[in-house]
């Protein structure tokens, strides 16, 4: 078992994509009892065992899907119900997805999302900034985001294919912004969010209603305005309140 969380370390130093399966609970008759542990892999491999034969199959392929999915996650399985095991025991498994950080997008890159982008980097994510302003970057720090000049809606484009990934729209204008949650809230991403008044965030929500360029269901796919409620004034405490939102999202993912 130690030569197993040894590995997992070395695994999660590494970047490469895992999920941690931990027997929690087990009653009855079964293979092996609470505190087996096994790692799968995205190529379906593994190192460690939680029992064998039909119901590891099951948890292994359980576990890629939790891999795509991301969150950690608790299934329950009655073997003889669930995997046709004579045995006639149940068990409990927690599932742990580690890999590559998770992706914060983040269009616009003035006070506020300078602020988040750093404050999200300590909590695991992994900083895109996008802006049309190429100095914006001049005092960026460029080992520790990858900061792209362009138009945003050519650059949101980009990610419309990464359903792990966050995003934060905070342009400097709100036509922007609004072009962006008209493209954005089509996708399947982990997290949509637009910083605003309450004011802003009813007026472009009645323009893409009244346009039918949205339905009310796609607009309410997006955090806005984005953040937990707090009495924030400046950019970091305004970047507090988004952070914590994004936080909140990723540990609560398939939980």
């Amino acid at each position: 078992m130690k030569d197993l969380l040894l590995r997992l370390h070395e695994f999660e130093q590494t970047g490469k994509a895992f999920v941690l399966c931990i027997l929690t609970e087990s009653s009855g008759s079964t293979p092996r009892k609470a505190g087996a542990k096994m790692l799968v892999f995205a190529d379906s491999s593994s190192q460690g065992t939680i029992g064998g034969g039909a119901i590891e199959m099951q948890v292994k392929k359980d576990a890629l899907e939790i891999m795509q999915a991301g969150g950690a996650t608790k299934r329950k399985y009655i073997l003889e119900e669930d995997v046709q095991m004579r045995c006639g025991g149940a068990i409990e498994v927690y599932f742990e997805p580690f890999g590559p950080p998770l992706p914060l997008i983040i269009f616009g890159a003035g006070h506020v999302g300078r602020e988040v982008g750093t404050l999200a980097a300590s909590y695991g994510f992994s900083i895109t900034y996008i802006d049309h302003r190429p100095e914006i970057f001049n005092e960026f720090d460029a080992s520790q985001a990858n900061c792209v000049t362009g138009d945003y809606l050519v650059q949101a484009g980009k990610f419309t294919e990464n359903t792990r990934a966050f995003i934060v729209i905070c342009t400097p204008e709100h036509h922007w912004d609004e072009g962006l949650v008209a493209l954005l809230a089509r996708h399947p991403f982990a997290y949509v969010g637009m910083m605003g008044s309450k004011r802003k965030v009813a007026e472009i929500r009645q323009r893409l209603l009244s346009s039918n360029t949205l339905s009310s269901e796609l607009i309410d796919k997006v955090d806005m305005p984005i953040g937990i409620p707090m009495h924030a004034e400046t950019p970091r405490e305004i970047a507090l309140s988004i952070v914590a939102r994004l936080v909140d999202v990723k540990n609560n993912r398939s939980l």
